[in-house]
């Protein structure tokens, strides 16, 4: 597939990443999209949302949605741990909150260790990987945001 402009315009310098584990594996969402990590907090369930939709919880007076990525991406449950954080983030004019094992760091990225996935590793349940970066000796799935949510709410080209 085709890059946009705007895509490849990004790939063209360093980019950083707020990385984090999931389920033994290391993740990163652009750090442009990023509006807060916190603590493990109140979640109050939802009647009738998605399976995926841990809830809503009151960040500083505003009610956001919180998504559990384990759940979203068919991964086993986990207990919530002293390491399990929230991480903010915006995705197209929607804020939502990302429940994650554990956050890492932030990454520079240079754009000549990134590539597309493979389309034999790809499948319908993994349109949420962009990319994979190579960093220090591990990979870092980096996540397509837009994809998160896509099948619940029309995301805005």
């Amino acid at each position: 597939m085709p890059e946009s402009n705007q895509e490849s315009e990004a790939l063209e310098m360093d980019s950083q990443i707020v990385s984090f584990d999931l389920n033994k594996e290391h993740y990163g969402v652009d750090i442009a999209n990023v509006e807060g990590i916190i603590k493990l907090q109140r979640i109050t369930t939802v009647p009738g949302a998605p399976a995926y939709v841990e809830g809503v919880t009151n960040l500083r007076g505003k009610i956001l949605p919180v998504i559990d990525l384990r759940r979203r991406f068919g991964l086993p449950r986990a207990e919530a741990t002293v390491d399990t954080r929230i991480v903010i983030v915006r995705i197209s004019t929607f804020v939502v909150g990302l429940v994650v094992d554990a956050v890492s760091e932030v990454l520079v990225v240079d754009p000549a260790t990134v590539e597309p996935p493979s389309p034999l590793a790809m499948t319908t349940d993994s349109t949420f990987v962009k990319a994979i970066a190579r960093f220090e000796g591990r990979l870092v799935i980096l996540l397509d945001l837009d994809a998160i949510i896509a099948d619940q709410v029309q995301v805005p080209a």
